[in-house]
C-alpha cells in the first residue's frame, strides 16, 4: 500500500545510517527476498537467520550447515532458500518448516550460487577451479557448462533477469552468452583495458528492471552493457558499454556490486574499507559515498528490491542504510500549517456541530449522488513493484512474511488441562499403544521428518584440496589440504573441545 507513496521524482537512493542488525554470530553474507519482507543472513557458525525486514526482527532461524554460509539465494516464490557452506555442501530449505529438502556435495568450494528466476527446479552453481555446473533439483542431475578456454576454469556465471541465457566469464575476459535450456552459445566477446590487454571477470550481476548488466573486473572499473546489444553482436562481438564506472582517486577495488531495485544505480562495495559507491546508471556520475566504520572490511552488499535502502555487511554485522524520512503532514491535508506555539482558535458558529439547525435543505448533488455509490473494498489490486513487466497478477502462492510464535518466558501450567500425574500416565499409556500400533503396521507410516537426500556430484579434472576464499587459509601447500565436513571420529569433538575447556567437567 505504502509502496503507491513513494516520491517518483525524489532521490532514489540511501544518503544514511539505519541502525544495525545483529545475529549474534557473524554475518557473511545476505539477500532479499523478491518483494523485500525478508532478509536472509548467511553466519560464519552454519545458521540462516532470516529477518522480518518490515518489524525488523528475528522471524526464523535455521540450523543449516555445520561450516560456514557462503552463499544464499531465494526461490521465485519465496518458499524455498539454496545455501553453500565453505565444505562444499550446497543444500535446498524450506523456509516455513526449516527442513532441508536435498542436499549436494561437490569436489571444491562453491564460490556463488543463483536460482533460476523463473523456474524454481534450476540452480547456477559456480565451484572454484572448474566450470559452472547447471543443477536440476527434483532429479538431482546436472550439467556442465561450456568454457572458452579448458585450461582457465576461473569462471563466474549468472542467469539474465529471466533466465532465457546464462552469461559466464573467466580470468582472460571473455564473456559467453548460452541459451539456458540447450546451453548453446548465443553471443561472446572479451572485455578488454585502453589497450588490448585482457582483465579478469570478478562478477557479472544483472538489474532486476531493464535488460541492463554490469561487470566487475580486475582492473577494478564496473562496465555497464545493454543485453539486448550483446545478443545483436553475436559471437566474437565487440559491444561497447553504456557506462565505465570507476575511483579515479584512490583506484578502489570492488568487492561486490548491485543495481538499486528499479535500475537506476549501481552500488559498489569497497574492497579496501567498509565504503559504498553509489552511481546513476544513465549519467554515470557519482552520486554518493557511504562511510562505514574505519577499519572494517566490507563483505556482502544487497539492495532492497523496491526500496531505496542498502544492507551491508562488515565485521560480522549487518548495517542498513536508507533515506532520511522527514514527516510532511501536508501531504496528506494541503491546508495543514506546523505551529511552533499555540495559537488561539475562534470556532465558528456551528462548525463542529454535527447537523447544522441553521441550514436549509439543499437539493441533492452529484457529490451526495455518489455518496449513495458502493464502494468496492473487497478486491485488491496488484503493486506494480510486485509484478514483473511481463506480468499482471501477483504471485499468489508467495511468501511474504513468516508466522511468529511469542516467546513465553515463565509459561504456566494448563489450569483446564488434567492434573500432572495423569498427564503422565496417559501418556505412557499412549506410547506404548502407539509402539504396538507400529510394530503391526511394521513401519508403514512414513516418519515425521524425513532425512534429506546427499547426491555427490562429479566433476572431471576438478582438484578437490581447495580452501574457500573465506577461510582465508595461508601458508604451505599441507596447511591448505582440508577435508570437507566433519573430520573422521570427531562425532564428539565439540562436546569434548566443551568439556576441556570448562576444566575436565563431566
Amino acid at each position: 500500500m505504502n509502496l503507491e507513496l513513494l516520491e517518483s521524482f525524489g532521490q532514489n537512493y540511501p544518503e544514511e545510517a539505519d541502525g544495525t542488525l545483529d545475529c549474534i554470530s557473524m554475518a557473511l553474507t545476505c539477500t532479499f527476498n523478491r518483494w523485500g519482507t525478508l532478509l536472509a543472513v548467511g553466519c560464519n557458525d552454519g545458521r540462516i537467520v532470516i529477518w522480518d525486514f518490515l518489524t525488523r526482527g528475528i522471524a526464523k532461524i535455521i540450523s543449516a550447515h555445520i561450516h560456514p554460509v557462503c552463499s544464499l539465494c531465494w526461490s521465485r516464490d519465496g518458499h524455498k532458500l539454496v545455501s553453500a557452506s565453505t565444505d562444499n555442501i550446497v543444500s535446498q530449505w524450506d523456509v516455513l518448516t526449516g527442513d532441508c529438502d536435498q542436499r549436494f556435495r561437490f569436489p571444491s568450494p562453491i564460490l556463488k550460487l543463483q536460482c533460476h528466476p523463473r523456474d524454481m527446479d534450476k540452480v547456477l552453481v559456480c565451484p572454484m577451479k572448474s566450470a559452472p555446473v547447471l543443477l536440476t533439483l527434483s532429479d538431482s542431475k546436472h550439467v556442465v557448462l561450456p568454457v572458452d578456454d579448458d585450461s582457465d576454469l576461473n569462471v563466474v556465471a549468472a542467469f539474465d533477469r529471466r533466465g532465457e541465457y546464462i552469461y559466464t566469464g573467466n580470468a582472460k575476459g571473455k564473456i559467453l552468452v548460452l541459451k539456458t535450456n540447450t546451453q548453446e552459445l548465443v553471443a561472446s566477446f572479451r572485455v578488454t583495458t585502453g589497450t588490448s590487454n585482457t582483465t579478469a571477470i570478478k562478477s557479472i550481476e544483472f538489474a532486476r528492471k531493464g535488460s541492463c548488466f554490469l561487470i566487475n573486473t580486475a582492473d577494478r572499473i564496473i562496465r555497464v552493457y545493454d543485453g539486448r546489444e550483446i545478443l545483436t553482436c553475436g559471437k566474437d562481438g565487440e559491444p561497447e558499454p553504456m557506462q565505465k564506472l570507476q575511483d579515479l582517486v584512490n583506484r578502489t577495488p570492488w568487492k561486490r556490486c548491485c543495481f538499486s531495485g528499479d535500475g537506476e544505480y549501481i552500488v559498489a562495495g569497497s574492497a579496501r574499507q567498509h565504503a559504498l559507491y553509489i552511481w546513476e546508471k544513465s549519467i554515470g556520475n557519482l552520486v554518493k559515498i557511504l562511510h562505514g566504520t574505519r577499519g572494517e572490511l566490507l563483505l556482502d552488499v544487497a539492495w532492497h528490491p523496491v526500496r531505496p535502502i542498502i544492507a551491508s555487511i562488515s565485521s560480522g554485522v549487518v548495517s542498513i542504510w536508507a533515506q532520511n524520512q522527514v514527516e510532511n503532514w501536508s501531504a496528506f491535508a494541503p491546508d495543514f500549517k506546523e505551529l511552533d506555539e499555540n495559537v488561539e482558535y475562534e470556532e465558528r458558529e456551528s462548525e463542529f456541530d454535527i447537523e447544522d439547525e441553521d441550514k436549509s435543505e439543499p437539493e441533492q448533488t452529484g457529490g451526495d449522488l455518489a455518496e449513495d455509490e458502493e464502494v468496492d473494498v473487497t478486491s485488491v489490486d496488484p503493486i506494480v513493484a510486485f509484478c514483473s513487466s511481463d506480468e499482471e497478477l501477483e504471485d499468489s502462492r508467495a511468501l511474504l512474511y513468516l508466522p511468529i510464535a511469542p516467546e513465553v518466558e515463565d509459561p504456566e501450567e494448563n489450569p483446564y488441562g488434567p492434573p500432572p500425574d495423569a498427564q503422565t500416565q496417559g501418556g505412557a499409556n499412549e506410547e506404548a499403544a502407539a509402539g504396538d500400533k507400529k510394530q503391526k503396521q511394521s513401519g508403514t507410516e512414513a516418519p515425521v521428518k524425513k532425512k534429506a537426500r546427499t547426491t555427490t556430484i562429479e566433476l572431471q579434472g576438478v582438484p578437490s584440496d581447495e580452501v574457500h576464499p573465506l577461510l582465508g587459509v595461508k601458508g604451505d601447500s599441507k596447511s591448505k589440504k582440508k577435508t570437507a565436513g566433519r573430520p573422521k571420529g570427531s562425532k564428539g569433538s565439540l562436546v569434548s573441545q566443551y568439556k576441556h575447556d570448562l576444566g575436565g567437567l563431566d
